[in-house]
């Protein structure tokens, strides 16, 4: 497999790198800026549905990937297949969303990104959506496609989520690997996006980047949160995986801008994991905020992120130690770590 050289950096914690904002990543982040301008906090609710999907359906189409409808135990979805995959591997994808919005069409380019470098079929479940279906039914549901995964006799299962989709991705790597005991299959990796681990919301950087972030508010956050929980305890390790047991599981890596309010769901998430013994690992992209690697094809960090995730996930599908050698490679030495 190809190899390069990675342009993150040690910050102050050994499991986690630091890349650097390009001149012309902080011009597109500038336009970008600019052109949501008015939308910080405003989507709420279901009604904001439609508006997020045509946001997401933008994403570039991958080129020598196909997609195509399929129900997977139970929950129906799409595949993203690229042209080269191997029969016995498959990578879930959880779309994001706040747990109330997404669809896995709207996600589907998104997605065949991750899965054309993976080199790996894809499938993406349109996991039931709140507040019509609240907490746990995503997580049921997250669950049931990768039961069917296995049925389907795929062995080798890989699993990735993007925000709201990362807590469900994580949520299922401890289900799945406490199942493992007792002779279920073992995810052999995950990759996490910007995941939500902590429903309670006591990250400092809803406070910290609450100017920096050009889409989410805390108070926003709430309302979605509370919409998808209901009574739940959001404290529960089933809806935030930051409150969990974290032991044995399998390899996990997490990229994050270092302009969202969710950064610290990332960072304590992978603190907590790798204190746990976990091979883990935390990317954080300067200037970069929530969903970057949809600018895919547009900006230098969601092409190298993507390049690094799919280089992960295809050392992992395919027996690899822990996929950390190659996606680490995959971008160029950085001068200095930046600190908050």
């Amino acid at each position: 497999m190809q190899s390069a050289k990675h342009n993150g950096t040690p910050a102050n914690d050994p499991w986690s790198f630091v890349h650097p904002l390009t001149p012309e990543d902080a011009a597109a982040m500038t336009a970008l800026r600019s052109a949501v301008a008015g939308m910080k906090g405003k989507f709420e609710g279901i009604t904001a549905r439609a508006p997020f999907n045509s946001i997401i359906e933008r994403v570039e189409a991958p080129q020598g990937v196909t997609f195509e409808e399929d129900t997977v135990g139970g929950i129906s979805g799409w595949w993203a297949n690229p042209a080269q995959t191997r029969e016995g591997r498959a990578i879930l994808h959880l779309h994001g969303g706040w747990f109330n919005w997404g669809t896995a069409q709207a996600f589907r380019n998104l997605v065949g990104h991750i899965a054309l470098r993976a080199g790996a079929a894809t499938y993406i479940p349109d996991y039931q959506l709140a507040p019509e279906h609240p907490f746990p039914a995503a997580v049921k549901d997250a669950e049931a496609c990768y039961r069917g995964l296995v049925d389907r006799g795929v062995r080798n299962i890989a699993l990735s989520g993007d925000s709201a989709g990362g807590n469900l991705a994580l949520a299922l790597l401890s289900i799945a690997t406490a199942q493992s005991a007792s002779g279920g299959v073992l995810p052999v990796g995950t990759v996490a996006l910007s995941p939500v681990t902590d429903l309670a919301l006591s990250g400092a950087s809803y406070e910290t980047r609450a100017q920096a972030d050009p889409y989410f508010l805390k108070s926003q956050a709430a309302g979605l949160v509370r919409s998808y929980l209901g009574d739940a305890d959001p404290k529960d390790p089933l809806a935030s995986p930051l409150y969990g047991d974290l032991t044995a599981l399998p390899p996990i890596r997490v990229h994050v801008g270092d302009d969202e309010v969710l950064l610290d769901d990332s960072r304590r998430y992978v603190e907590r994991a790798v204190a746990a013994g976990v091979d883990a690992t935390l990317d954080v992209w300067m200037g970069m905020a929530h969903g970057f690697t949809n600018a895919v094809g547009g900006m230098h960090a969601a092409n190298q992120a993507l390049n690094a995730i799919g280089a992960f996930l295809k050392e992992r599908l395919a027996g690899g130690a822990s996929g950390a050698s190659e996606s680490r490679q995959l971008m160029e030495p950085k001068k200095k770590s930046a600190k908050d």
